[in-house]
């Protein structure tokens, strides 16, 4: 057990409700962190229940539980039905996932995710990944610069910003997170600083950890290791990890209208359960973490189940 507070977890009793945990089920707590809701899914399992979860981050080490039910796989969740597979697992009844960066790694000031600490560029969630920030920052194009900063920090002035950083790392390369700083300091007045500066992070923090492409991957494994009436619940902190949920929700991809049958039918593999869930107004003032968090939660669908008009 872990001996210090890692992470607040967000949402914890809305995720796992929506999972309908059973006491004999297998589940998948596919961001383990703190292991928060992992504990939580465990109190709900009975003696033959099942928990795996998947944490690349080897900080998380220091949280395995220590209970016969649970297995913790120290790998990146894009490898969730290899893993499950190795371990003999074909369904589960339902995958909990907590998109983002964890409380724990924003406080650690060498890992450089924040933008309270002067470190220097990381911004890896594990430290086998060979892509750092430091790499993106000094080695990608003006190009590939912009496209980051505009695509994953929605950033409106992205190319003058990848020009200002390109500028800069001709005099001398980009090392710490300052640096950063200081080569954008044109673009950072006083009364959008800290909102800015968060965009440009994220950008690079997505772009160091493949983020977006990691949870497409995930979301395209999800409809076939779930049983039929397994659920997913997902916990998504920007638009763009929260539009990828959403799309396939709807319609089984990341972009465009599902597919449909000949008579009309939606061939979509998940079913929307309820409405979107967010935080109240207590967990927010209690966590500033969960101000953004979105849940939504899905079904896989049975073959009498498919969404749409019959005729």
């Amino acid at each position: 057990m872990a001996k210090a507070v890692y992470h607040d977890p967000v949402l914890l009793h809305e995720a796992v409700n929506g999972l309908n945990v059973r006491e004999d089920g297998t589940y998948v707590d596919v961001t383990f962190g703190g292991g928060g809701h992992s504990r939580e899914i465990l109190n709900r399992l009975g003696p033959g229940g099942r928990l795996y979860a998947f944490d690349q981050d080897e900080d998380a080490r220091a949280n395995v539980l220590d209970d016969p039910r649970f297995v913790l796989i120290e790998e990146n969740f894009r490898y969730i039905g290899q893993f499950l597979r190795f371990y003999g697992i074909k369904k589960v009844d339902g995958i909990l996932a907590d998109f983002g960066v964890s409380s724990h790694q924003f406080d650690q000031a060498h890992r450089g995710f924040s933008t309270r600490f002067e470190a220097e560029l990381d911004m890896r969630m594990s430290r086998r990944n060979t892509l750092s920030a430091n790499t993106v920052l000094n080695t990608y194009s003006e190009e590939d610069l912009r496209r980051v900063l505009f695509d994953f920090g929605e950033l409106r002035n992205a190319g003058a910003m990848a020009r200002a950083i390109v500028s800069q790392r001709e005099l001398r390369p980009l090392s710490t997170t300052e640096d950063v700083k200081a080569a954008l300091a044109t673009f950072l007045p006083a009364h959008k600083r800290h909102k800015i500066l968060a965009q440009v992070y994220q950008a690079i923090r997505i772009e160091v950890n493949q983020e977006v492409q990691v949870i497409k991957e995930f979301l395209e494994q999800v409809p076939g290791l779930l049983s039929v009436g397994g659920r997913l619940s997902a916990i998504s902190y920007h638009s763009l990890e929260d539009r990828l949920v959403k799309n396939f929700i709807r319609s089984g991809k990341f972009q465009g209208e599902p597919e449909k049958d000949f008579y009309g039918n939606k061939l979509v593999p998940l079913g929307k359960v309820g409405a979107l869930i967010v935080p109240t107004k207590e967990e927010v003032a209690r966590n500033n973490r969960a101000r953004s968090a979105k849940l939504r939660l899905a079904e896989k669908l049975g073959t009498k189940k498919k969404q749409g008009p019959t005729i």
